[in-house]
């Protein structure tokens, strides 16, 4: 079978979209590259299991159970982590029970902007501001009340000050959302 059919990668050493999205699409894959994406350098096998039980069951780390773990470490052995290898997101040695991030894991810059609660995704937002930008430009241009007090300079610094303030945000939203980048998994931070 080739890897293109397996979700793998189409060429030795590199990912691909397609087995990107087929690891994060698992909640307990998303957690152990979140942890190997902080870790930077090999993992112990049980480490990692440990660390994933934890964000999964959301205790601290000490106070997972053995069951906890031990659920953990089997299906991560035996199911995620192989086939993560396959993808060459890992390089798993099942024999010593060591899993390192590939070069191509830390390549790959993954946010997840997730909409929650009453949130409105970042494109829907800047649209907007672009729409209020423009209409508020055109009631300058006409010297519409009450923008006849302002100067043509004096509301493009206000446009150009409103584009920078939001991209400032914007971006500082997005690094809470980078996989491997804070200290639980982006999609408990947000609980």
């Amino acid at each position: 079978m080739s890897s293109e059919a397996t979700g793998g990668s189409s060429t030795q050493g590199e990912l691909t979209e397609d087995a990107l999205f087929s690891v994060l699409s698992n909640r307990r894959r998303r957690y152990a590259v979140h942890a190997l994406k902080r870790e930077k350098s090999a993992v112990e096998l049980g480490d990692l299991a440990e660390q994933v039980a934890a964000w999964e069951y959301d205790t601290p780390i000490s106070e997972v159970s053995y069951e906890e773990r031990k659920r953990v470490y089997t299906a991560l052995q035996q199911s995620h982590l192989p086939m993560m290898d396959d993808a060459n997101v890992v390089d798993f040695d099942k024999r010593r029970g060591v899993v390192e991030p590939t070069p191509a894991l830390a390549d790959a810059d993954v946010y997840m902007e997730v909409v929650q609660g009453r949130e409105i995704p970042w494109s829907q937002y800047y649209l907007g501001l672009s729409g209020v930008a423009l209409a508020l430009t055109l009631a300058v241009a006409v010297n519409a009340w009450p923008f006849t007090f302002l100067s043509n300079f004096a509301w493009l610094v206000a446009t150009a000050v409103a584009f920078t303030v939001s991209a400032a945000i914007h971006t500082v939203y997005a690094n809470g959302l980078r996989i491997g980048e804070t200290e639980r998994p982006p999609e408990l931070e947000n609980k």
